[in-house]
């Protein structure tokens, strides 16, 4: 599965691997893999899909997000649950998953209406454990996206990267 991600600064992937500590039976992220998903864009080609999402960027300038707090999904539509993260508020971000909807088809239950952006801090482990880091406070971290990437996730590497404004 390819998609297009907003690669999150360091503090916000710092702050993912801080909190995954608490969840010690939990799968958490390695270094490096922490992603913010902007849209899923289908299996195939990575280098046609990358070519057409280039296409579909034109006049996307850098645009502000901010990670507000901790959540959880206690359910997941694949893979292990529950599913532990940072939540991410960016209107932008919506309106660009919004006009990618219209290209790339929207995964049924995780994505158009129902897209919740975040960054996974961790899956699986224990609800309890899961529950009790969503009580945690934490100091938003707002930054600046001015880079895009087609995100290959079957092996974790970027397939190619957009600075902004394309």
């Amino acid at each position: 599965m390819y998609s297009l991600n907003v690669p999150p600064p360091s503090p916000v992937t710092r702050l993912a691997g801080e909190l995954a500590r608490e969840l010690p039976r939990a799968r958490t992220r390695q270094r490096g893999q922490h992603t913010l998903v902007g849209k899923r864009l289908g299996d195939g080609d990575g280098a046609r899909l990358a070519t057409q999402v280039h296409t579909e960027l034109t006049g996307v300038e850098p645009f502000d997000l901010r990670v507000t707090g901790i959540d959880l999904f206690e359910t997941a539509p694949t893979g292990s649950a529950p599913v532990v993260y940072l939540s991410v508020e960016s209107p932008a971000l919506r309106a660009l998953h919004e006009r990618l909807c219209t290209v790339f088809d929207p995964v049924a239950g995780i994505e158009g209406d129902d897209y919740t952006p975040h960054v996974t801090i961790a899956r699986g482990g224990e609800l309890a454990a899961a529950r009790r880091l969503t009580d945690r406070e934490i100091e938003p971290v707002r930054w600046t996206a001015d880079r895009l990437s087609v995100w290959d996730s079957h092996r974790n590497v970027p397939v190619r990267e957009f600075s902004l404004p394309v």
